[in-house]
């Protein structure tokens, strides 16, 4: 499976989907709503077929709750299912239960095998509307599911989940194997010396950020003023997000074109983020993993992952000497 993400033309008929989005977040409300009700009256998990069947009952007398297709809400209440199925499963390990969602916060629906058609070129019909996307790439392969998408800006984006196509990727193998140690103060270590140093796209930019803040706190509340400065803000973060992300693609494409094996310790991130805080957050040694990992898979690479209590910050790679201790200055 693929998923490709493609960014909607701003136009005023995006309000239609921008409505449907609200009312997906109304529906997903009363559906946990109704969870909770029913856990208290008879202390069991509400089936998602009855919860399905009485939405489609209470769809017929709301008409705002019609411009939510049928595929859009089973796949919401699908979506609880799989959740409270988690919360019961791990409970006890910190996984919370689904709660409510702000309707103004709600972010997207989703269709299955009806409800849209593409049209050719850059057009897209949902229900009786026809948008435009930007088209950066083709949809190759059968579209599995449909996604429409709003940002905090109130932007709207397409996603779309695909069966895999065979691409033609060249592959090319380099027969070395290197590993890799994080670091607070140099992002990665190489197994050869070599080391790699983090841009911190959050520290560079954490002045243009506090200020943003600040005039976002000082706007009245629910003023015009007060929503362009919270979209300021927005837009600083999502260039932290941007810059970080665009950076991670172009070094792992790097390092797996270096290298054909990629040795990795297991990290306790929830550890090291009550230690540092924004520091971690920072550097996402998470996020750089998963994209590593997908690019690893890709091109035919293989990455492994090491124990994380292994000695490997005090082991020498030339002569392979422990030290007795290792301070965080070293």
């Amino acid at each position: 499976m693929k998923t490709l993400k493609f960014k909607l033309y701003n136009h005023k008929r995006n309000k239609y989907l921008k409505r449907t989005i609200n009312a997906a977040g109304l529906i997903y409300n009363h559906c946990i709503a109704l969870h909770k009700r029913y856990y208290r009256m008879w202390a069991k998990h509400l089936n998602c077929a009855k919860l399905q069947a009485h939405i489609a009952k209470l769809r017929k007398r709301n008409p705002f709750w019609q411009l939510v297709g049928s595929q859009a809400v089973q796949d919401i209440c699908q979506r609880i299912e799989k959740a409270y199925q988690l919360f019961f499963k791990h409970h006890q390990k910190g996984v919370r239960a689904p709660g409510f969602k702000k309707v103004k916060k709600y972010k997207s629906f989703t269709l299955k095998q009806a409800g849209y058609k593409f049209l050719g070129g850059n057009r897209l019909k949902i229900g009786q509307k026809v948008y435009q996307y930007w088209k950066s790439r083709e949809i190759e392969g059968t579209v599995k599911t449909l996604t429409i998408k709003r940002t905090t800006l109130g932007e709207l984006f397409m996603v779309v989940v695909v069966d895999s196509v065979s691409e033609s990727e060249s592959k090319f193998e380099t027969s070395r194997i290197a590993g890799f140690d994080f670091g607070l103060k140099t992002f990665l270590t190489v197994s050869d010396a070599a080391k790699i140093e983090s841009p911190q796209f959050l520290k560079q930019s954490l002045n243009a950020i506090q200020k943003a803040s600040r005039q976002h706190s000082h706007k009245q509340k629910g003023s015009a003023n007060r929503e362009r400065a919270r979209k300021h803000l927005v837009r600083q973060h999502e260039d932290v997000v941007n810059r970080r992300s665009d950076w991670f693609w172009k070094l792992a494409h790097k390092l797996t074109d270096q290298f054909d094996v990629l040795c990795f310790e297991t990290l306790n991130l929830k550890g090291m983020q009550r230690l540092w805080g924004r520091k971690i957050s920072d550097l996402a040694f998470g996020e750089f993993l998963q994209i590593l990992g997908w690019v690893a898979t890709k091109k035919g690479k293989q990455i492994i992952f090491i124990n994380r209590w292994y000695p490997s910050s005090k082991t020498c790679f030339h002569c392979s000497h422990v030290l007795e201790n290792l301070d965080l200055s070293s």
